[in-house]
C-alpha cells in the first residue's frame, strides 16, 4: 500500500495535466491547420468554396468583410441561382435581431433587463414550480441562463398545417425537435448555468407584443429593420421569388417549414441586410454611430460582455455567442442558425477590426457553422468551443484516451518493477 498510494497519486496527476494539456492544446489549434495564411482574404474564400464543393448539394452564399467593408463575396447553387439579395431563412441567427428589438425597449425605459419578465406578460405566464420565476429576468433569457429546460429547438410547420397560437406554443410547443421536451419552464435555478432555450426567445417574441401591441414583425420591421436598412429582412411572408430554395442534404428540394416561435427561428434575410448588421456594430464610413441611432454604442458594448461561462470560458453575450477572445479585451460575437432538415448560417464579427463573415446556406447540416469555426480561428487563433465540440470532439477523446492509456500503462510498469524490487530486497540483520 505504501508502494501503490504516491504511484496513484502521481498517475492521477498525470492524467489531470494531460487533460488540461489535450484542452488548451485543441482551444489553441495545435493539431489543426490553418485554412490561410494570416491576411489571405483570397485564399479563405478558397478554402470556404472547397468545403461548399466537398460538403454541399444544396446553395451557399459567403461574404467576408475586412474592416468594415466587404473584401469578398461567393453565391453558388447546384439548383436554382442565388445571390447576395437572394433570402435565406436563417434559424437562430433570428435571435441575434430579437435581441435587438428587446434591447430597444431596454433603452426607451419600456422594460427593464432585470426584472421578471413575468411583470411584463399578459396572456401567458410562466407555470409554478420549484423554482422561483422571479429569478426569469429579461436579462437571463437574452443570455439563456434564466434556468429554462426546455431544450427547444423548432420543427417548424409543414405546409397545410394549422399553426398554433403562441401561448399554445409555450405551453407545450407542437413542433418541438425530438430531443427537446416541449414545456417552458423553469427546471434549474434562474442564474446558475448556461443552457440553450428557443422557449426563452419565444417568450422575449410575446413579452415585445404584449408591451408594445404591435405584432412581433412589424415591430422589428419598425424599430430595427427599416432604421437599420434591412429593407428585406421579415420574419413572416416573404416574397417567394426572393426566396432561396431549400435543399435537403441529398441534394433533393426540401420543405418549406413556418413558425409560430418568429424571436428563435424564422427569420428571412439576406446576406446584404447581414452585412448591413454587422457594419451597424461600427462606425459607419461616414462617421455614424454603431448602432445606427437604433441603440446606443453603450448597449452595443453590454450586449457583447460576458453573461454565462461553461468550463470557466466566457460563452454568451446578451442575444449572442461570444466565439473567441479577439485578443484586445473583446470576443469575436454573432450567432448561428440551423433549421430542419439541412439550414446552417452564421453572421461573426470581431467589433475590434471590423472583420466580419456571414455564410447562408441549405444542403448541409453544419456547414456555415464549420466555416465560421475556421474563419474564428483564422481570425484570432482561438478554436470556438462549438467548433471544438461539433467537430473535434472525437479527434480530441482519441488524443486523451491514447496519452492516458501511457499513463495508466507507465503507471502500472512503476507499480510492478517496485514490487519486484521490495520482495527482492535483502533484509539487513539487525545488530543486538
Amino acid at each position: 500500500m505504501k508502494t501503490a498510494a504516491p504511484i496513484a497519486l502521481a498517475t492521477i496527476a498525470a492524467l489531470v495535466l494531460w487533460a488540461a494539456l489535450v484542452g488548451f492544446g485543441a482551444r489553441h489549434g495545435w493539431a489543426r491547420a490553418m485554412p490561410a495564411a494570416i491576411g489571405d482574404t483570397k485564399g479563405f474564400m478558397q478554402f470556404a468554396k472547397e468545403r461548399y464543393a466537398t460538403e454541399s448539394k444544396g446553395n451557399i452564399v459567403i461574404v467576408l468583410l475586412n474592416h468594415g467593408e466587404v473584401a469578398a463575396t461567393y453565391c453558388d447553387s447546384h439548383g436554382r441561382a442565388v445571390d447576395v439579395n437572394s433570402l435565406f431563412q436563417v434559424a437562430s441567427l433570428s435571435k441575434w435581431l430579437t435581441a435587438w428589438g428587446v434591447m430597444a425597449l431596454v433603452e426607451q425605459h419600456r422594460i427593464d433587463l432585470d426584472a421578471p419578465v413575468d411583470r411584463y406578460l399578459t396572456r401567458w405566464h410562466l407555470p409554478l414550480g420549484a423554482f422561483d420565476n422571479a429569478g426569469v429576468t429579461v436579462r437571463r433569457l437574452l443570455s439563456h441562463t434564466a434556468g429554462l429546460t426546455d431544450g427547444l429547438g423548432f420543427r417548424g410547420f409543414a405546409p397545410g398545417e394549422t399553426l398554433p397560437r403562441i401561448d399554445e406554443e409555450l405551453s407545450n410547443a407542437a413542433d418541438a425537435m425530438p430531443e427537446s421536451s416541449g414545456l417552458v419552464r423553469v427546471g434549474a435555478q434562474p442564474g446558475s448555468t448556461w443552457r440553450y432555450s428557443g422557449g426563452g426567445y419565444l417568450i422575449l417574441q410575446l413579452l415585445i407584443e404584449d408591451v408594445t401591441h404591435e405584432s412581433f414583425n412589424d415591430y422589428m420591421r419598425r424599430a430595427v429593420f427599416l432604421p437599420l436598412g434591412m429593407t428585406e429582412s421579415t420574419f413572416v411572408n416573404p416574397d417567394p421569388s426572393e426566396v432561396a430554395d431549400f435543399y435537403a442534404p441529398d441534394g433533393s428540394i426540401a420543405i418549406h417549414y413556418k413558425f409560430v416561435a418568429l424571436a428563435a427561428a424564422s427569420l428571412y434575410t439576406s446576406a446584404s441586410d447581414l452585412t448591413r448588421l454587422i457594419q451597424a456594430q461600427l462606425v459607419g464610413s461616414n462617421d455614424e454611430s454603431p448602432g445606427r441611432g437604433v441603440l446606443r454604442p453603450k448597449t452595443l458594448r453590454i450586449m457583447r460582455t460576458p453573461q454565462a461561462f461553461l468550463f470557466r470560458q466566457p460563452v454568451w453575450g446578451l442575444g449572442q455567442a461570444l466565439f473567441a477572445p479577439d485578443g484586445n479585451g473583446g470576443y469575436v460575437t454573432g450567432h448561428d442558425g440551423g433549421n430542419y432538415p439541412a439550414i446552417n448560417t452564421t453572421a461573426r464579427i470581431d467589433p475590434a477590426n471590423g472583420n466580419g463573415v456571414i455564410v447562408l446556406e441549405t444542403g448541409a447540416r453544419t456547414l456555415a457553422s464549420e466555416i465560421g469555426g475556421a474563419w474564428t480561428y483564422w481570425q484570432t487563433g482561438t478554436v470556438p468551443l462549438d467548433t471544438l465540440v461539433i467537430f473535434d470532439a472525437r479527434v480530441i477523446l482519441i488524443q486523451f484516451a491514447v496519452g492516458a492509456l501511457t499513463i495508466v500503462c507507465v503507471s502500472i510498469l512503476f507499480f510492478r518493477r517496485a514490487r519486484r524490487h521490495k520482495r527482492g530486497a535483502i533484509p539487513v540483520p539487525m545488530k543486538v
